[in-house]
């Protein structure tokens, strides 16, 4: 979510179907995804584009998915619950506990290793209904004994209203009241059930300076991509315009001439297609410019490739994938993440480590040790183990989210080069998840 609402796992989905769309110049098709049921409605949202449109001119990619989904009157996060059963994306807290619980795991792992600062802020970046941020926070409570010297508070970022709302009843002590204030940068304040203090923030840049861990758990997919394709006359922009054979349509359309956001595509780039997204090089800019000063790291969760994909951009309504031009503002809409494209925003700023398949980062952090502790908990109910046996199968499988989804850390510099301040020798420990976990 440029803050956006959080996590989105989608399961069990066919490949993202091709589908002919008109373009000004001949150029090879782009997939706007499967129309879903809504696709005959005009929404308000498709109006405003139409208007917006035929007004200035057609689009960029990037502009329609920052209005479709964040727009503060009609986005589709702004003001509404879109995850889960009944919404249009479920998330992998939501599937497992054992998830958010083996991040928790992660968390205490990487701060005993570099070396158990007196403080630290757990930060999220788009925490979707707070979820994970509780599980987390569990595991907090459950070893509290080794945390029990460490000052630690609770910082999200969200823009949607609504899922704030969300957060605050999953998260926090409903005997402390709540602090709204719509004008400070922190716009509510609370404590949460383990008492830790908890705060919402609508930007990153207005999260307190300090030693901190970031948790971005699918926040990057949602971020507005650029889209361009090569042509004989050199990269084009892909454009969204509106249909001149139906006024209530979109479709897509080449630029004419070079953008400015061409100047993200590097000289090298051996790709027909590619998709760039700005918004998450400032992000990762932010995240390392604050772990080189003040310390910490930041573990990132998504959907994603190693600069290998080209056209990934696609929707997601009631489980399903959706037309992205077809009833805007009623679907999810997300582009998979670009791992190379983000190691090159840190600027040599922090070190970083994968992206490293779902499958082995819970595997190298425990997963089968944790399950087989939970069925033998819950010998007795029949109904519990099935959910625990399946959420686990849709973690892992890798014809599920097992090879699907991928982690990537960014750390200082000299926690990969030997400068943990709790041994005498300069020998960095193993960072969990991306090697075997090892407690020190």
């Amino acid at each position: 979510m440029s803050v956006l609402a959080g996590a989105r796992t989608r399961l069990l989905l066919p490949p993202v179907w091709r589908t002919v769309i008109p373009f000004l110049w001949k150029v090879k098709y782009f997939s706007s995804g499967k129309e879903s049921a809504k696709s005959n409605h005009v929404t308000p949202m498709l109006r405003h584009l139409t208007y917006k449109i035929k007004a200035t001119g057609p689009i960029t990619v990037a502009e329609y998915m920052k209005e479709v989904l964040t727009n503060p009157v009609k986005g589709y996060y702004v003001h509404q619950d879109m995850i889960g059963e009944r919404g249009d994306f479920i998330t992998s807290p939501e599937i497992s506990q054992i998830f958010g619980e083996l991040l928790g795991i992660w968390y205490i792992s990487e701060w005993m290793a570099s070396g158990k600062s007196s403080t630290f802020q757990l930060v999220e970046l788009g925490p979707g209904r707070g979820t994970l941020t509780g599980d987390i926070l569990r595991v907090f409570s459950q070893l509290g004994s080794v945390l029990k010297n460490c000052d630690i508070s609770v910082h999200l970022v969200e823009v949607s209203q609504k899922l704030s709302e969300i957060q605050a009843l999953t998260l926090t002590d409903e005997t402390v009241t709540l602090e709204h204030n719509a004008e400070s940068p922190v716009y509510l304040k609370g404590i949460t059930k383990s008492g830790i203090p908890i705060s919402w923030y609508r930007s990153l840049q207005d999260v307190p300076q300090g030693y901190s861990f970031y948790l971005a758990h699918e926040f990057f997919d949602a971020l507005p991509v650029h889209k361009f394709q090569k042509t004989q006359q050199g990269w084009r922009e892909v454009l969204i315009d509106v249909d001149p054979q139906d006024s209530d349509k979109l479709r897509f359309v080449l630029a004419p001439s070079a953008t400015p956001a061409e100047a993200f595509i590097q000289p090298e780039e051996t790709r027909d297609h590619v998709e760039v997204c700005p918004d998450a090089g400032v992000f990762i800019q932010i995240l390392s410019k604050c772990i080189e000063e003040n310390g910490g790291a930041a573990l990132i969760a998504d959907y994603g490739h190693d600069g290998t994909k080209m056209d990934t951009f696609r929707g997601f309504c009631g489980h399903k994938l959706h037309d992205v031009l077809i009833a805007p503002g009623t679907a999810d809409l997300t582009a998979d993440v670009d791992f190379s494209f983000l190691r090159r925003m840190t600027q040599g700023k922090v070190a970083s480590l994968g992206p490293i398949q779902q499958c082995s980062f819970l595997k190298n952090m425990g997963i089968d040790v944790r399950l087989k502790v939970l069925l033998d908990s819950s010998s007795d109910d029949a109904a519990t183990r099935k959910q625990l046996i399946h959420g686990y199968d849709m973690l892992m499988n890798p014809k599920k989210m097992g090879e699907r989804f991928n982690f990537f850390v960014l750390l200082p510099h000299h926690r990969l080069a030997g400068g943990n301040t709790c041994q005498s020798k300069s020998v960095p420990s193993p960072v969990a998840g991306f090697g075997e976990l090892v407690w020190k």
